[in-house]
């Protein structure tokens, strides 16, 4: 069956699930990032999601092309950069995706008013839990599968994920297309494919995120290290 023709199903075991992800990553696992997204596409129909952050979109632009109107959600934290924000409303605009703005329950002056202002230093573990994980759980609930643009060399703690795993968390499975991707794979692919690109690469930062959290990361760092600066924190608890 298609790619294009490939019907939304009934959510399968976790067990077949899991068995299902084990399989396509030994099958997959030096298969171009193209070729990834048409499997999940073709297995998972409209059960697919694309999650991004908007900090860059070739994974969208690749996700478009191989699978045209696909689901693509982006967690509007309240805190984001104008031009990631800016990011997000050419993509709506120039590729062929069905964009999801998904928003926190709360908006940024009603957790000031609850939680007390600029949380984000205080305890930025909640804040990534109230601004990011909660609305990626509802973001994910109706689907059965999601991508996303992690990569094997921007970090330590991503050295080792699959490019089709078994997310036990969500009882999903999980696929990371560009996992074997260097920054140099992603570059050519950005000029090759006139790639919509965030403006604030163009300014020296590698890896973005919430505008109070993010710096530019110093020579000789790795591309996350502007994140959380300052803090033993690494990731925002969407992929743990």
């Amino acid at each position: 069956m298609s790619a294009d023709t490939a019907p939304a199903s009934v959510k399968p075991r976790a067990g077949d699930l899991r068995a299902l992800a084990e399989q396509a990553n030994a099958e997959l696992e030096h298969a171009p990032a193209g070729r990834i997204v048409e499997w999940a596409h073709a297995t998972f129909g409209t059960d697919l999601v694309v999650a991004s952050s908007m900090a860059d979109t070739h994974l969208v632009h690749l996700a478009s092309v191989a699978a045209p109107d696909i689901d693509v959600a982006f967690l509007d934290t309240g805190y984001h950069f104008a031009e990631t924000i800016g990011t997000r409303d050419a993509v709506a605009e120039v590729y062929p995706v069905r964009l999801l703005n998904i928003t926190p329950l709360r908006t940024v002056a009603e957790q000031d008013a609850e939680h007390g202002p600029r949380l984000y230093e205080r305890d930025p573990d909640k804040c990534c839990a109230l601004r990011k994980v909660e609305p990626l759980e509802r973001a994910l609930k109706p689907y059965t599968a999601w991508i996303n643009g992690m990569r094997r060399e921007e970090s330590p703690t991503r050295a080792d994920i699959p490019v089709v795993g078994y997310d036990a968390k969500r009882d999903m499975v999980k696929i990371s297309p560009l996992a074997a991707w260097t920054q140099a794979d992603l570059d050519a692919y950005i000029t090759d494919h006139g790639v919509l690109t965030n403006p604030l690469f163009m300014e020296g930062y590698t890896s973005i995120g919430c505008e109070p959290c993010t710096r530019k990361p110093r020579p000789g760092e790795d591309p996350r290290a502007g994140r959380w600066a300052g803090n033993a924190k690494t990731e925002c608890g969407l992929h743990t």
